[in-house]
């Protein structure tokens, strides 16, 4: 299985705020005869382009954001470090499996996996999404095969006329 690549917000606005800087300040240069294009976007290049390989070197995410597998078995695995996720919070863990957050001590975080626990190893990361678990429902589902995250399994394409719901809800 693939892993999901997750999107670190923080990075990302830090490497679209200097790229649109850069391309402020060179956007009056772009306007006079004597720069080509292709010019310029050598030049973007090749200011921006070791700026952000430096960057994504040097960058690191918060604790807060990662834990560490301290058991797994039985469709549980006790997560340690993620200290501000939320109940309910979709996890992913470093094979590409996801969990979801529910069982929250004070030392350590259980998680319910949504796949082959098998490839889940003590010490491996696990990453917070920030989302809250929540699957498609309505007509678009009936006759369909979906995963537990609602996901479509059968071969017959996306899900249409569904909405989203919470997974964890109040009877």
């Amino acid at each position: 299985m693939a892993t999901v690549p997750l999107i670190n917000v923080p990075a990302a606005a830090c490497i679209i705020s200097q790229v649109l800087g850069a391309a402020r300040s060179y956007a009056a240069e772009a306007l006079k005869p004597k720069f080509s294009s292709k010019y310029l976007i050598q030049h973007v290049s090749q200011k921006l382009i070791p700026a952000v390989k430096e960057f994504e070197k040097s960058y690191q995410p918060p604790v807060t954001h990662l834990g560490r597998v301290l058991s797994v078995g039985d469709g549980i695995a006790r997560v340690y470090g993620l200290k501000s996720v939320q109940a309910g919070e979709l996890v992913c863990f470093d094979s590409g499996v996801k969990g979801m957050a529910l069982n929250l001590q004070s030392d350590h975080v259980g998680v319910v996996v949504f796949g082959n626990d098998s490839a889940i190893h003590q010490g491996d990361l696990v990453y917070r999404t920030g989302q809250i678990v929540n699957v498609p429902i309505g007509p678009g589902t009936l006759g369909r095969v979906t995963d537990a995250l609602g996901q479509p399994i059968d071969g017959k394409g996306p899900l249409t006329n569904v909405r989203s719901s919470l997974v964890e809800v109040k009877a």
